[in-house]
């Protein structure tokens, strides 16, 4: 979809319910929770980040908790599931996994942790990452299950923390507080009351706001009321200083950076970057950093893979090969045989 020449990506996003303190162990709606994850590639964890709701989500005086528990217990309950399951008879499994070169050690850890949605490649990265692709599992402490497990599950399900509530004063000091705790997390201050304003006022006409903008336009001051000017420049305020309301900033944190994604687009006509029907630049593919243009033929249909001849840079009119890493932005043409 294009919106005053801006490309904007579905993506799907599922709504997951809350999680609380041990809910690895079966309380509240935890269990719910950690098998809706499996259906995520990556997560976004809404924060309270004026310190305004309490563990309970009651409201509270700005202040007066600090979110940055709520970040960690998320990740410890995932992470205490996810040990739950990989050391359940690990004795006996380690020992088993010893027999087996590395390859095997991958496939069989992976299959174990499929239920989770966990890929082979992930377990090869958390492996390598963690410094025991070389050492027998059934040396393996509980420290370095841990270590493995930690690293799985910043690999296989990448968190952004959107800080919501950046319209409140009291954000601004736990902002920096979880900049200076969390400095190796993705944290992106958003305010989601101010895009939905926002967009309210786009669709009455009222603003030219585009998603993701760090600004806005008033299209007739003359209808707007002195509450709602006063309600607007607030807002403008925000934009200025955080760059946007962050909703959209999340999202594309989520795909470009937690997920490291580029966009391709492939084509029918390379000359006029449509497709067969005349649509120009119709589809787009969020591919893995480090895709190969056959990889991308793959996605579209697997016979175009099998069938695969070469492709086209739209852009430079080059023919490519099949080894032929993307880049972001790449327009392409893939031709096929038969």
């Amino acid at each position: 979809m294009c919106i005053k020449g801006e490309r904007f990506i579905p993506v799907i996003l599922v709504d997951l319910p809350g999680l609380i303190k041990d809910a690895h162990k079966g309380r509240g709606l935890g269990n719910k929770f950690l098998d809706s994850i499996r259906q995520a590639d990556a997560l976004i964890h809404v924060v309270d980040a004026s310190g305004s709701t309490d563990e309970d989500g009651r409201p509270v005086k700005p202040g007066f908790r600090n979110p940055i528990d709520d970040i960690l217990t998320i990740e410890y309950e995932y992470e205490e599931w996810m040990y739950s399951i990989i050391s359940r008879d690990w004795p006996r499994f380690a020992r088993a996994l010893d027999h087996m070169n590395p390859g095997q050690v991958i496939d069989s850890l992976s299959q174990r942790l499929s239920g989770l949605s966990i890929t082979r490649e992930h377990v090869a990265k958390a492996l390598l990452l963690s410094k025991l692709e070389n050492i027998k599992p059934s040396s393996w402490r509980e420290e370095e299950l841990r270590i493995f497990i930690h690293n799985l599950r910043i690999i296989a399900k990448p968190i952004v923390i959107a800080a919501n509530k950046i319209d409140i004063p009291e954000a601004k000091d736990i902002l920096k507080e979880m900049a200076k705790s969390l400095s190796d997390r993705i944290i992106v201050p958003v305010s989601a009351l101010g895009e939905l304003i926002l967009r309210k006022a786009a669709e009455k006409n009222v603003i030219e706001y585009l998603p993701g903008d760090s600004f806005f336009k008033i299209k007739d001051v003359s209808n707007v009321t002195q509450q709602q000017l006063k309600v607007l420049e607030n807002l403008d305020k925000i934009l200025k200083e955080f760059g946007g309301t962050g909703v959209q900033q999340a999202i594309n944190s989520v795909i470009f950076n937690a997920l490291n994604r580029i966009a391709v687009y492939p084509v029918e006509d390379p000359n006029s970057y449509t497709d067969s029907k005349g649509n120009i630049l119709p589809d787009t593919y969020l591919v893995p950093q480090g895709s190969k243009v056959i990889d991308l033929a793959y996605m579209i249909h697997t016979d175009l893979g099998k069938r695969f001849l070469y492709a086209i840079d739209a852009k430079t009119k080059q023919r490519i090969g099949k080894d032929y890493i993307l880049r972001d932005g790449d327009v392409v043409k893939i031709v096929a045989s038969g």
